[in-house]
């Protein structure tokens, strides 16, 4: 491995990246003349950056569990950032966002409306335990943003501990608190008093955990508790959407252990919120409640962007601060885009669907690895479904080029997903997805990782 090689796949935690020699070889094959003119006109005017411009390809449609490209070409999208929980275009999305533009399109700062109001009762009403009080804002990062604000206004602490390797945003104080080089490196001076600790997993675990998870890094998360004594919240993603799981017990010690440190829990369920694991939020298949929880990205439908922050009843304690104050903060158009998102997902009891789709996706991923010695690993929990490639089984060393070939493979043949830790390829498609479309992608996968293995062997005995 070149040492260039090497410094690309430090970057791949978030997502793929544009760098790579993969990437290039498909654009060569793939993209006509068309395409092509309007990927130079987004790099001639967008800032650069490795997560996005120079982009991939360019869109022209979407719909259910699909997108179209420029040139026609369909492609189940098992990536879709995460927003697309009740499909593309959702029809009736659409209708309330349509009915809600042409009666109040924007609310000015101090007054409120009933969209709002009505989707913050929702999510109170859904929430579990205490969780009563809520915020909007625009974006998941800018609701990282108040949780912090209030964790301190609430314990009168500024010290947080969070996870390395997690995402909780792009924004400085958000990248302060992930733990992922792409975001990190060369960024100057972070957030003061941001510690880091190693995330439940155990298959990648300084503690040596091996084939099961022992919950040292739940006692280590303990330790430093203990030895900061002042820290104000510890802040994690509940399910990290790579995807990894921690045990039905991590939760719960880690929560134990903020009650007898005076630190208040903050669960990031941004992506994996509203269904996304079989459960309306994530924390419920862990019997936890957190102190707060952020949700975001398919809270506005796959249309607007919107996030939330639920809080405790007792930490409404901010009336002297402004905690938010952003200018789409009670949009009453993504209020009318999220209340018809939630009823969607009770209304064609999206929850149940995913949890029966999620057990067959499952069983057809273990046949596979089974099959495959590429693959390592696999992993899910409902649609939150990861499929980890690797060159040893004993070390579980990273297969980094054979999931890019993967991925552009799929691409190649109508499978859009993202690769994430630059090794693992993260599936995450519409709940709204057939039984048949699930066939289709995961044929396509068997396909791609057979070819890859092929390239291994090929290059193994050359």
């Amino acid at each position: 491995m070149s040492n260039n090689t090497s410094k690309l796949d430090q970057l791949k935690s978030e997502g793929d990246i544009n760098l790579t020699v993969h990437r290039n070889d498909w654009a060569k094959k793939q993209l006509d003349p068309e395409t092509r003119h309007w990927l130079e006109e987004d790099a001639r005017y967008f800032l650069h950056q490795s997560l996005s411009t120079p982009c991939l390809n360019v869109l022209k449609g979407c719909a259910g569990a699909s997108i179209r490209d420029l040139q026609g070409r369909a492609l189940l999208d098992f990536h879709g950032n995460n927003v697309h929980q009740v499909g593309f275009g959702n029809p009736r999305v659409i209708q309330a966002i349509v009915e809600q533009m042409k009666e109040l399109s924007f609310c000015t700062r101090r007054y409120t409306n009933i969209p709002a109001i009505k989707l913050a009762k929702k999510l109170s009403d859904l929430a579990p335990g205490d969780l009563n009080r809520v915020l909007f804002a625009p974006a998941g990062t800018t609701a990282i943003g108040m949780a912090l604000k209030l964790a301190r206004a609430a314990t009168g602490r500024f010290k947080t501990i969070s996870m390395w390797d997690s995402f909780h945003g792009a924004s400085l104080d958000a990248i302060s608190l992930g733990g992922e080089a792409i975001f990190r490196k060369a960024a100057g001076p972070l957030l003061p008093g941001c510690e880091h600790v190693p995330p439940p997993d155990h298959r990648h675990c300084p503690f040596a955990c091996g084939s099961a998870c022992n919950l040292k890094c739940a006692d280590y998360l303990e330790y430093v508790l203990e030895k900061e004594g002042d820290i104000a919240a510890v802040i994690a993603e509940t399910v990290r959407c790579t995807p990894f799981i921690p045990p039905l017990d991590y939760w719960k010690k880690v929560r134990v252990a903020c009650d007898k440190h005076g630190a208040l829990l903050i669960l990031d369920e941004i992506p994996i919120c509203l269904g996304r694991t079989g459960r309306m939020f994530a924390c419920e298949h862990y019997d936890v409640v957190p102190d707060m929880l952020v949700l975001g990205k398919g809270l506005g439908g796959g249309i607007f962007p919107l996030a939330a922050l639920i809080a405790r009843e007792d930490l409404n304690v901010a009336s002297d601060k402004a905690l938010g104050h952003y200018t789409h903060e009670k949009n009453p158009v993504a209020a009318a885009a999220a209340l018809a998102t939630i009823q969607f997902i009770e209304e064609e009891n999206l929850l149940r669907r995913v949890q029966k789709l999620s057990a067959y996706a499952l069983e057809k991923m273990r046949t596979m690895m089974a099959r495959h010695e590429l693959i390592g690993d696999v992993r899910g929990l409902g649609l939150l479904m990861g499929i980890e490639l690797v060159k040893n089984h004993a070390t579980m060393e990273k297969a980094c080029d054979a999931a890019e070939r993967v991925m552009y493979g799929a691409l190649a043949k109508g499978l859009n997903f993202k690769v994430t830790m630059g090794n693992i390829l993260t599936l995450t498609p519409a709940l709204t997805i057939t039984e048949d479309e699930m066939d289709q992608a995961l044929s396509i996968l068997t396909g791609c990782v057979s070819e890859a293995e092929a390239c291994l062997q090929q290059r193994e005995g050359s």
